[in-house]
């Protein structure tokens, strides 16, 4: 017969054991009957509703190096399905300067594509592939003002040529810059950084909300050794606002129609901005303002070219602002030129010696 105390150690262990029963059929109500967590369940909505509308982007090309010797190679990167007509979105760094581009569909088909048109100045692409209306899966265009830092993100892409990879972040931050493929000191606005895993190939592919909507297309990856292939945890993606509003133009016109007030180049000096050389009868020389540096023309066969540059006597106006807006660089510059069509009139401020002057210029269309 047991003592008082040993009964009182198996009552003592029965307990604790059905303590743990409970406690374990308590948690295994708390999951789903299909075994998903609810954040589990977003991530497989997500991937299964998206996957089929991510490409595989191959490309070749062959060139000449500088000791004139041939070259060629191979690139790869992710995009994907704009509409039924055949259109792909990707960077435009995916495509440049390539000879051939392929572009592989979710079910192995594989298409030769031809660019459409092409933004350097915001990394966007646009690629025709013919193939049926039946192959294609068009992905849903959201919007990006209303993002919050915090927000799940989720990258679909092609990672080392793994195609439809999917990774699963969040924002990590809104509004970066990022030097563009264009023009020398112009910038990406509005750029979303992530957490998502993104390495090489990654570029082109969208990235999602919890909706399965396309918030914004990857484009980069920071790297503190200089690496830019390989994942840092800081990833950074175009927004959408800026595709919705840059592919329309590239499918109808092959390019994006952009005003221009005709300023070739500016410094930026401790004094502010000046304007070195202008676009000879552009419409800022025709409006009045003044280059540090002048065209020489020549006609040559009924065509004038510029034949060179010479120095004027005083220096370029100090370009202080545009229609209020004070700029100090020309990214901002370009910046508020663009805010308008071509045809529109904008107001110069600046300063010519010691005197301030406001000036009309009548903008055309970039060419």
């Amino acid at each position: 017969m047991k003592s008082p105390a040993q009964v009182a150690l198996v009552v003592s262990l029965l307990a604790s054991m059905w303590t743990g029963l409970t406690l374990a059929q308590e948690n295994k109500l708390d999951l789903p009957s299909n075994g998903y967590t609810a954040d589990e369940e977003i991530n497989i909505r997500v991937y299964e509703s998206a996957n089929r509308s991510v490409v595989n982007i191959q490309t070749e090309f062959a060139g000449i190096d500088r000791l004139y010797r041939p070259v060629s190679g191979e690139g790869s990167g992710s995009g994907w399905v704009y509409d039924d007509q055949g259109h792909i979105v990707t960077n435009f760094h995916v495509v440049e300067d390539v000879d051939r581009i392929l572009v592989t569909l979710y079910d192995g088909e594989n298409a030769v594509a031809r660019i459409i048109g092409v933004d350097p100045q915001n990394d966007i692409a646009v690629l025709k592939i013919d193939v049926s209306a039946e192959s294609l899966i068009p992905m849903q265009l959201g919007e990006s003002t209303s993002l919050r830092v915090g927000q799940k993100a989720l990258a679909i892409g092609n990672p080392f040529g793994l195609e439809r990879t999917l990774t699963v972040g969040i924002i990590s931050s809104l509004n970066r810059t990022l030097e563009s493929k264009s023009e020398r000191g112009r910038l990406i606005k509005s750029v979303i950084q992530i957490d998502a895993a993104l390495n090489q190939g990654n570029s082109g592919g969208p990235l999602l909300d919890s909706q399965g909507q396309v918030i914004g297309m990857n484009t980069a990856i920071a790297s503190a050794n200089g690496d830019a292939a390989q994942n840092s945890g800081v990833g950074f993606a175009i927004p959408a606002n800026t595709i919705g509003r840059v592919v329309p133009e590239l499918i109808s016109n092959g390019r994006v129609i952009r005003a221009s007030a005709g300023i070739y180049s500016v410094m930026e000096t401790r004094r502010g901005l000046m304007i070195v050389l202008l676009e000879p009868n552009g419409p800022a020389d025709r409006g009045g303002l003044r280059g540090a540096v002048r065209a020489v023309l020549r006609d040559y066969g009924g065509r004038t070219v510029i034949a060179g540059f010479r120095q004027n006597d005083e220096p370029g106006d100090f370009v202080q602002a545009i229609d209020g807006t004070e700029v100090a660089s020309w990214d901002e510059l370009q910046t508020e030129i663009e805010k308008h069509q071509p045809g529109d009139t904008v107001e110069f401020t600046i300063q010519r010696g010691r005197r301030n002057f406001r000036i009309n210029v009548r903008l055309t269309t970039e060419e």
